[in-house]
């Protein structure tokens, strides 16, 4: 009986020396199935060169997805499945791209509605609701739709609170996210992030943004609950109301006080 080769490719076949390696079969469409060595492997790397280069989303999302417990993805699992609308977009299996979400209609909606609120953001920030990759390294194919839903809203999260996509605005938001989740990379990212800030930055985050992210993440209803499709009509701060999120103080606004005092 020939061995088996551990390998961080889906499927190769070693020609030298007559080695072949079957490797298991994906549990959904662009699965690559990993063990925890090639999971561990995966994360040290991806944490590395993301840390260097955080605008990579490609490797910060390898490192959410290498990270991900099974336990606490779980756990966040079960937490939809104990709540109704949970439920529901566990069943409908929602996805948040430019096809589902025509954001030039949004912004045509009454001004303070979620949608308009959501579309002015990603206006104001340049991004789009296509940016985010799909998940391949998470195993439980339930787990992964999860992580998937979580990486989509996450552009919801940033538009409800006002947080930027600058460095600061990224990681307050992260530290948000961990106290919601508790999905490992978000806490990972709010904890290292910070290293390569500027003092001043460090404080603000420390004084200001890190005691928001805390009581709000964890006082919140849970965010991976909101159908945020069925909502887009309502108003934002009804919303806030409802969640029990607070809108933290305009990241940008402090920024340029600061500045103007130079």
């Amino acid at each position: 009986m020939r061995p088996r080769i551990p390998t961080i490719l889906p499927s190769v076949r070693l020609l030298k020396r007559g080695y072949t390696y079957n490797a298991p079969s994906a549990n959904y469409p662009g699965h690559v199935p990993t063990n925890i060595f090639q999971k561990l492997f995966l994360a040290a790397g991806s944490g590395i060169y993301s840390f260097f280069d955080p605008k990579r989303a490609d490797l910060i999302a390898t490192l959410g997805e290498a990270t991900a417990v099974p336990f606490l993805m779980k756990r966040l699992r079960d937490q939809m499945l104990s709540d109704p609308t949970g439920r529901r977009i566990l069943r409908d299996r929602p996805r948040i791209t430019s096809a589902s979400i025509r954001v030039d209609q949004l912004l045509s909606y009454p001004e303070n509605t979620i949608g308009r609120t959501y579309a002015e953001w990603l206006k104001r920030e340049g991004v789009s609701p296509d940016t985010r990759a799909r998940v391949r390294y998470i195993d439980d194919e339930e787990c992964a739709y999860v992580m998937q839903r979580y990486r989509e809203c996450h552009d919801f999260y940033h538009a409800i609170t006002g947080l930027p996509i600058i460095i600061e605005g990224e990681i307050s938001l992260k530290m948000f996210e961990f106290a919601n989740t508790l999905i490992p990379m978000t806490g990972i990212g709010a904890i290292l992030a910070p290293l390569r800030l500027k003092p001043k930055q460090r404080e603000r985050l420390r004084t200001i943004y890190f005691p928001w992210a805390i009581k709000n993440g964890a006082t919140a209803r849970p965010l991976i609950n909101v159908y945020w499709e069925e909502i887009l009509d309502c108003d934002v701060q009804e919303v806030r109301d409802e969640l029990g999120i607070e809108k933290p103080p305009d990241l940008r606004e402090l920024r340029k006080k600061r500045i103007s005092r130079l």
